[in-house]
Parts: C-alpha cells; structure tokens; sequence
C-alpha cells in the first residue's frame, strides 16, 4: 500500500495485489480493441467527415478523459471491482447504482460474441482459410469454443490473464504500427495504389465538417474509446488499489489518442477520403482490403493485428461483466451465488461462466437473424456505455459534494470536468436515440416496430434490466436500505485510512 491511500477493499475473496500497474494498464488497452475499433470506424467516420477523421477522433478523447478522472477519484475512495455499480450506489443511491451495473453487465454480454467472431474471421483471412469465413457453421463453432477457451483463462487466474494480455498488446500495437509506417512511406514514396493524399495539421481539426455529421462521428469515437476502464474493474487484484488502477485507466485514453490519431491519419493519407467513404459499409473489413493495398504479401500483419484484437478484447470485456456481476451479488443485488469465488483461482466463476453462457446465446440467437442484426446489436452499445459513463461522472461530483469548494484541484478534477464529461455524454445519448429512430440509419434497414432495430434493442435491455430490478426488491428488498453518503474527507485529502 502506497504511503497516503486507503486500501477500502471488500474481503471478497478475490486474489489480492494478483497484478501491477502495467499489467492494469495492458488489459485497460485492450478491452477497448484497439484495431479492431479503428478498423470499424474508420471508413464510417471518413464518409461523414472526409479527412477531418482523424480530428473527431481527437474530440473524442475529451469526454473520455473527463470520465476517466471521473473512475480515478472514485477508485481512491472505493476500491469495489464493481466500480459504477459501487460508486452511484454510494453516491446517488441502490436505483440509479442497479441500473448502472445492469448497463455494464449487458454491454459484455452484447459484444463478446462479435469480438470473438472478429478474431476468428480475421485468423482465417492471416492464414489464407478464406472459404472458411464463409461457412457459417464452421465461423460460428470457432468463435463459440474461443469465447469458451477465453472464459476459461478469465477463471484460471487474474495472473494468467494478464500474461496473455502482455503478448497480444505486442502483437497488436506491433502490427498497427507496421502498417501505418509503411503506409506513410508509400505516401512520401509516391508508391502507393490508391489516391493518396499528403497529410495536413488542418485534418487534427474536427469541426471541419460541421453539423450532424460531426455528431454522428463523435458517437463512433465515443465507442472506439470505450473499455479502458477494465483496468479498473480488476482493482481488488492490483497492487496499490487505491492509485494504479485509476491511473492505468487514464493512462489508457492518453494512450489510445495518441495510437488512434496516429493510425487514423496513416490509412486517410494512403487510401484517400473517397477510397474509405465508398468502402465504408465494409466495417471492420476495410483494413482486409488496406492491408492487400499497402502491405501486399506481407497483409496477413495487418489482419493479424485485428484478429489479436479481437481476441484479447473478447478476455477483457469478460472482466468488467463479470466483477460487476460479483459486486452486485455481494450487496444482494442480484443472487448470492453469482458472488461465488473459485477455491483454487480465487476468481468470480459463477458470474464468469454466466456472462460467457449468455453472450453466447445472444450472438447466436442474433446470427440466426442476420449478420446486420449483430452489427445493430453493436450500435446500440453506444446507448448503455453513454449512460453508465455519464452516470459515474455525476456520481464523482455528487459525492464530493462537500469538498469541491476546498481547493481548485479538486472543483476542476473531481466537479467540474466530470460534470462537462457527463454534460457531453448525454448529449451525444439524446442525438443517437434521435438517429436510431430512423430505420433507414440501422445496418439492416429494417424497422422494428417503427424504430430502427439498435433502438429497440437498447430499449428492450434497458426495460428488461428494470422489470429485473423490480423484481429484485420485491423479492430481495435489503440491497434498497442502502442510502447515499458523502465522501470521507480524510480519503478526499489522502489521508491514511484502516479500510
């Protein structure tokens, strides 16, 4: 324990001080897949702001540091692995604390499967297994035993997962920056095969476009940024709970910009704004057909880079599911046996294998619509991470309420600046309900009772997780005796504290 931090961790049973920092700040880089999220957003982002991409990705980095400020402060003072589920709880409440928790639950749950069917496909592609892509039985079994095989290793031990983590960053980060270095070369060169343009300081500017169709590339930031705050989630595990997890999850948007940017002006250089806005329907498939561009032989590299990606994405999201489900359990939120701790690894395997069992059946039961109603699915994230982000940066304001005026530091870091993250959060919620009530911008097309399907699906989620929590106090009522508090000003200041 670092001298002037409290270590407040609940005796849970989780593996104490299992990781660093480092290892915290790897898996916060990789719960948010980094090339696979560029690889996904990239084109779209193009077709609604040109070569200002690079810019939005730049703005919206600023609502994702306010927050992670937001998960710092609050980490300080309640080292809980349910992280937003704990905090709101203490700061605003058992309501607003069940549905945050229900929120982050339900966003591992809808993306697991799409992560692990990315990682599969993109495996093919790198090893030239290209029918198997298209034999649905043969994508859907590889990608069920990868998120089994993925679980496993998530129960084995926080240590375990860490060490897999560490090699599939390298792998990563090491390929993304291949192909951007090379890509930038064959700009200068002059020996590219598409319409190269030459970078400028203008792109870095993201109100080039303007209007709607800057709001709508925001969204798309706004989800490439997310899962850095993974890290957090492991903070019963990491050593120095009360400071390395927080800071791992800054340092991960820090990070990510710098990687994001980067990458982004690379592809926007090589291939040419009107190159990605006509391949924009491609999603993740976009960088497949960049890497054949720029790499040649060499562009199982880049789709490896994305098959790793979605691979270590797939472990990671587990996580915060899964802690959050034991932190739920452990203060009768949901069931006691969701809280059960392996004897042997000491991690959360009940709720582990939960999260596994449901987001398997959702990414099947989804495919046997349609591929674009797994994409949908995708889309309405955007709704519950909005949410339960915004919801932590006013649960930090709120409850420190009573030492914000003590000093600037603390009115600008632990106030205000969550507070504007909140603000711009929200925002960004009511402009992507208002554009996923129209159909037509869904992948699919199609209307769901009027709406488009991201929409409906979101608000079937969230309806579902409040008939859930009726439910619950009905039938389980002590989690709802649970009042608001007020931070301890000794944590506020630093002070030690027994926890």
């Amino acid at each position: 324990m670092t001298e002037g931090s409290a270590d407040t961790r609940p005796a849970s049973g989780l593996k104490a001080d299992a990781i660093g920092f480092l290892d915290a700040l790897v898996i916060g880089l990789n719960a948010t897949s980094p090339a696979y999220s560029l690889a996904a957003a990239i084109g779209p982002v193009v077709a609604l702001v040109g070569v200002h991409a690079p810019g939005v990705m730049l703005a919206s980095f600023v609502p994702m540091l306010l927050i992670a400020s937001a998960f710092y402060y609050l980490n300080k003072v309640d080292q809980d692995c349910g992280t937003t589920f704990s905090w709101v709880t203490r700061a605003m409440g058992p309501w607003a604390g069940w549905l945050g928790g229900w929120a982050i639950t339900m966003t591992g749950v809808l993306v697991i499967g799409s992560l692990a069917d990315v990682a599969v496909t993109f495996a093919l592609l790198a090893v030239g297994l290209d029918g198997w892509v298209e034999n649905d039985f043969a994508r859907e079994a590889l990608t069920v035993l990868l998120i089994l095989v993925m679980t496993a290793v998530c129960v084995i031990g926080t240590e375990v997962s860490a060490r897999v983590q560490n090699v599939l960053i390298l792998a990563q980060v090491g390929c993304l920056l291949a192909f951007a270095v090379v890509a930038i070369y064959r700009v200068y060169a002059d020996t590219g095969t598409l319409d190269s343009a030459d970078p400028s300081i203008s792109w870095l500017d993201p109100f080039g476009a303007g209007g709607a169709e800057l709001t709508a590339g925001l969204l798309l930031g706004v989800f490439i940024y997310w899962g850095w705050e993974s890290a957090v989630n492991l903070t019963e595990e990491t050593e120095n709970p009360a400071t390395a997890p927080g800071r791992a999850a800054v340092w991960s948007t820090v990070i990510l910009l710098v990687t994001y940017v980067a990458v982004a002006v690379a592809v926007v250089a090589y291939a040419g704004p009107a190159y990605l806005a006509e391949n924009a329907e491609e999603e993740e498939f976009i960088f497949a057909l960049l890497a054949d561009e720029a790499m040649g032989a060499w562009d199982w590299v880049v789709l490896l880079a994305v098959s790793t990606s979605g691979l270590a994405s797939t472990q990671t999201t587990i996580i915060p599911a899964s802690r959050t489900a034991l932190s739920m359990a452990r203060r009768r939120a949901l069931p006691a046996h969701f809280g059960h701790i392996h004897a042997r690894f000491r991690t959360p395997d009940v709720s582990t294998w939960w999260v596994a069992g449901i987001a398997i059946a959702w990414y099947l039961a989804v495919r046997r619509i349609s591929e674009n109603a797994l994409f949908d699915s995708l889309t309405a994230l955007s709704l519950l991470i909005a949410f339960y982000y915004a919801l932590t940066g006013v649960a930090c304001a709120v409850y420190h309420r009573r030492h914000l005026t003590e000093s600037l530091h603390h009115f600008v870091l632990i106030g205000l600046g969550p507070v504007v993250g909140a603000g711009l959060l929200v925002w960004l919620l009511v402009e992507s309900i208002s554009d996923m009530s129209d159909p037509a911008n869904s992948y699919s097309g199609v209307s769901w009772f009027g709406l488009g399907p991201p929409l409906v699906i979101g608000i079937g989620i969230t309806l579902a997780g409040v008939i859930f929590m009726l439910v619950r106090r009905v039938t389980a009522p002590a989690f709802w005796s649970e009042r608001p508090e007020v931070a301890d000003p000794a944590l506020v200041h630093g002070d030690t504290k027994e926890g």
